[in-house]
């Protein structure tokens, strides 16, 4: 079994989601959104963002985790703050020892929802399918999970009884 934690960052709004591979199936585990206060510093909420990770973290025990890359959005403030929880994110999970891999968002998109255009709404309806979840989830967390499935689906399938060989 492999689980693997998916990490949406956002300064406000932090998805986070956790998928299980149990042979070739994938199963859901537990996802969810940090929300930091706006009203206050951002220094503020990343300590909000750094104790929710490392709770996820104790909590669900992955194996490995996948984050979104840094994308150039036309907002350069924007950018800077997506860019502080993304490093929150990164150092909660090197400090529990996690490997952390990185997807851009078109490739998410396109391994989730079979175009790298994809909208929001049809990458969550797609996470619902492959997962089995009666709702689809909630924006940033719907990505978390799209960034645990991608992983999951790119990650080698360990051969049984074959250790150390593995398989695309």
């Amino acid at each position: 079994m492999t689980t693997v934690l998916g990490l949406d960052p956002g300064t406000r709004h932090f998805g986070w989601g956790v998928v299980e591979r149990r042979g070739t199936r994938l199963f859901h585990a537990a996802h969810g959104i940090v929300h930091a206060d706006e009203r206050t510093s951002i220094a503020a909420r990343l300590v909000v963002i750094e104790l929710a990770l490392v709770e996820v973290i104790a909590a669900h025990a992955p194996d490995e985790a996948s984050v979104e890359t840094i994308f150039f959005a036309k907002d350069a403030q924007a950018a800077a703050k997506l860019g502080h929880a993304r490093g929150v994110a990164l150092l909660v999970c090197a400090r529990a020892g996690l490997d952390v891999y990185e997807y851009p968002p078109a490739r998410v998109k396109k391994a989730v929802a079979g175009s790298g255009r994809a909208e929001k709404a049809q990458v969550a309806q797609m996470v619902r399918i492959v997962l089995g979840l009666a709702e689809a989830p909630v924006g940033d967390a719907a990505d978390a999970l799209a960034l645990a499935v991608t992983h999951l689906h790119r990650a080698p399938i360990p051969i049984p009884g074959m250790k150390g060989v593995r398989r695309r």
